[in-house]
């Protein structure tokens, strides 16, 4: 299956590739999600290692029944043919209600088609009060036009 934006990048497309990326992280669908990967995609996601669409998935599914009202935004930080350099950031509770401001970097590979076939994430986590929330759009879903970014929240 071939995706509407492949390697090589520029800047527009690296730009919407990562947009889309976090539209489909926020629909916290692990079904959903796990499609922009390859079959044998390889992941990396703090100490854990992932190989393949179904490891991807079953990662998913639990962290999304640990991560409550999860929010993510993503920012492009640099790109070269099939390569992508991403900050993130994401915010969650737990069922305890407690929330969590979780900051990191991915590196991104994409094979031809456009699906992901590489991801390395590095992710350190903040706990934080409810009332210093940032990002309180409607979960899930997408962030919405006009909400600010990273770089204009100042994180």
């Amino acid at each position: 299956m071939t995706h509407a934006l492949v390697p090589p990048f520029d800047l527009d497309s690296a730009r919407k590739k990562v947009r889309l990326a976090e539209d489909l992280w926020n629909t916290t669908d692990p079904s959903k999600v796990v499609l922009a990967y390859t079959e044998d995609s390889l992941w990396r996601n703090r100490t854990e290692n992932l190989a393949g669409r179904d490891e991807i998935q079953a990662f998913l599914h639990d962290k999304w029944r640990k991560e409550l009202d999860y929010r993510l935004i993503k920012e492009l930080w640099g790109f070269r043919e099939n390569r992508m350099a991403v900050r993130f950031c994401y915010e969650s509770h737990d069922v305890a209600g407690n929330w969590t401001r979780s900051f990191g970097n991915e590196l991104w590979e994409f094979d031809p088609d456009g699906l992901m076939r590489r991801r390395y994430a590095t992710i350190n986590d903040l706990g934080i009060a409810e009332s210093d929330r940032l990002f309180r759009w409607p979960a899930p879903g997408p962030r919405p036009a006009g909400h600010p970014g990273l770089t204009e929240l100042n994180i």
